[in-house]
């Protein structure tokens, strides 16, 4: 990550509330309300909730901004790990109320002693402009994922690369297969937010060996 990109998320989480800075900042508190409400029902179906205390979910949140999906996950019984590559995201979610261990790391930095049943990547990626970077960051995640577990993460589901501004880039489905595939995780299911005019969705990958 480039130091002027680190500089405008610190920004960012440091400038706009709970909501906005890892949400819609063009949306008022109402509307990232909803667009909250609504990906974290979608997750939370994703994840699946067969859990108990005494066999819980080991949950990886990649890139968690001020911990809003860390917090809720755990309050459903998982075990969740959180990460983030702005200190000043982090210093945020640590002083909030909730359960998960929080780090400061990059995508491509984050190292683990078990393997999760579930990594999150939730609106992160198409944020990760270089493309070594990006394709190091993913390759990553998925070695973290255990046998059967599943790696979900953010985009479209488009056929070509599409630039938004700048500090946006979405990539097609087929470069995520491209890099994924290989390394034992399957393109299982793309499910869209179904957010007024967003075409982001939560792609899920499920680890076959």
């Amino acid at each position: 990550m480039s130091d002027r990109t680190r500089a405008y998320w610190d920004n960012r989480h440091r400038e706009h509330d709970d909501l906005a800075s890892g949400g819609h900042i063009g949306l008022d508190r109402a509307g990232n309300e909803l667009f909250y409400a609504l990906r974290l029902g979608t997750l939370l179906g994703l994840v699946g909730d067969l859990t108990s205390p005494a066999a819980p979910l080991f949950v990886l949140d990649a890139g968690c901004g001020k911990g809003r999906f860390a917090r809720a996950l755990t309050r459903c019984g998982h075990r969740v790990d959180a990460f983030d590559a702005s200190s000043e995201a982090i210093d945020q979610a640590r002083a909030a109320d909730g359960g998960p261990r929080y780090a400061e790391a990059r995508l491509d930095a984050w190292r683990s002693p078990w393997p999760y049943d579930v990594v999150l990547c939730v609106d992160v990626l198409f944020h990760v402009l270089d493309d070594r970077e990006w394709t190091a960051g993913l390759r990553n995640l998925a070695s973290l994922v255990r046998v059967t577990g599943r790696l979900i993460l953010t985009d479209e589901d488009g056929p070509a690369p599409r630039a938004l501004g700048d500090y946006i880039l979405h990539r097609p489905t087929a470069a995520y297969r491209e890099v994924l595939e290989p390394l034992g995780l399957r393109h299982t299911e793309f499910r869209p937010y179904g957010f007024r005019e967003n075409r982001v969705g939560f792609h899920v990958f499920t680890r076959t060996r």
